[in-house]
């Protein structure tokens, strides 16, 4: 390396030092100075991650969270912008969470303005969602605007996919072994006869048929999702809504959707627009899974054909032992009962140990899902196979 390359690699080096500590001028003791694009993003950085004394976006301290934000709007919105400028979405949609987290600028996602500049992810639906009934009718529209963006972001992402592993679970769970002749599944035949290969005639005896149910003529199987409405649960909620849809546009699944905290919600005649599902909801409040899992066992018809998706962290307000039994009525009764501890892709999530190993006693596993796994769950529990539980370990 030449000495011209080593030096740009010491102030690269710098640089990047200077971005990630911070501070004024050339300070803490990497004497790089900034300028530029890259004075730019300090500036947008130090406004939500500086100091007190360098105060935050609109002039609030970053760390204080009582604030006056209301008359900051437009600051606000700028750098919004500026953020948008200098770094990737992946990044933006961090450091919105972390202004909203930190600065205490939800009642500013109130405005119209505020909401056409920022970001749209799933993190922001759900701050949107839980200031759903605080909302003014003029920022009404902007928000389902927003909310619809983020929906058919999502939906785009695992409809198809979803309906086609469904489609298939559907279809073998419905296969016959007395097909008529229109119904027979001849590769399956094919496959399941080798044995009666005759060489000398170059053809199969198929001493088996398998045949297709016919399960696009009626409804073969009930979907009921209870989730659990409780603020922790938000990005699930958002989840939970746009599979909700997509299982209720198939014709070979009766889809109920239920959403819940103290109080039971059933939100199932609106599952032809997941938009308007979400804002049915209320985020926050206690929990009542037996309330919701009663409101459920209910409404179940045919046991036997029916799977119950429970979507919550477990950390159960009403009565625990009456939960447990309801759950196990259930699966006795034939009832495939999955329960998800979150649908989303945060990680690892808080919930109650005890009960979830109370729910693994009585074969329920309680396990976190992400979006892109719930069309395999889905597909095991119609098809009353093991579930595909991440492994953990």
């Amino acid at each position: 390396m030449t000495t011209d390359r080593t030096g740009s690699a010491v102030d690269e080096r710098l640089r990047r030092w200077r971005l990630v500590l911070g501070g004024d001028g050339a300070s803490d003791g990497t004497g790089c100075a900034l300028t530029g694009t890259d004075a730019a993003m300090d500036g947008a950085l130090s406004a939500l991650y500086g100091s007190r004394k360098a105060g935050g976006i609109g002039g609030a301290a970053p760390s204080s969270r009582s604030a006056g934000l209301g008359a900051s709007a437009p600051s606000v919105a700028r750098w919004l912008g500026d953020i948008r400028t200098y770094f990737p979405s992946s990044v933006v949609q961090v450091m919105q969470r972390d202004a909203i987290d930190r600065l205490g600028l939800s009642a500013l996602l109130l405005e119209p303005e505020m909401l056409e500049a920022v970001e749209a992810d799933v993190h922001l639906v759900g701050t949107l969602l839980s200031l759903n009934k605080a909302m003014p009718e003029t920022t009404k529209e902007t928000a389902r605007a927003v909310v619809r963006k983020v929906v058919e972001d999502i939906e785009k992402r695992l409809a198809t996919r979803t309906r086609a592993t469904l489609t298939g679970a559907l279809d073998r769970s419905a296969r016959i072994n007395r097909p008529r002749h229109r119904d027979i599944d001849w590769d399956r035949t094919i496959r399941a006869n080798l044995k009666n290969y005759l060489p000398e005639h170059g053809t199969i005896v198929p001493e088996r048929l398998i045949g297709y149910g016919r399960a696009s003529q009626a409804v073969k199987k009930e979907v009921v999702l209870c989730i659990d409405q409780s603020g922790s649960m938000a990005a699930s909620v958002v989840y939970a809504s746009v599979f909700g849809a997509v299982l209720a546009s198939m014709r070979t699944l009766d889809t109920r959707l239920v959403v819940f905290d103290t109080a039971v919600v059933d939100l199932t005649d609106q599952l032809d627009d997941p938009v308007d599902v979400l804002f049915g909801t209320q985020l926050g409040g206690g929990t009542d899974i037996n309330r919701a899992l009663a409101h459920c066992q209910g409404r179940i018809t045919r046991p036997a054909d029916t799977v119950v998706v429970l979507i919550s962290d477990l950390y159960e307000g009403g009565i625990r032992d009456e939960m447990l039994k309801r759950v196990a009525a259930m699966k006795a009764s034939g009832v495939e009962f999955v329960a998800l501890l979150a649908l989303s892709d945060e990680g690892a999530p808080a919930y109650d140990r005890e009960h979830a190993a109370a729910l693994a006693a009585l074969g329920a596993p309680a396990f976190a899902c992400t979006p892109d796994l719930f069309p395999e769950v889905m597909a095991a529990a119609l098809e009353k196979r093991p579930l595909p539980v991440p492994d953990t370990a």
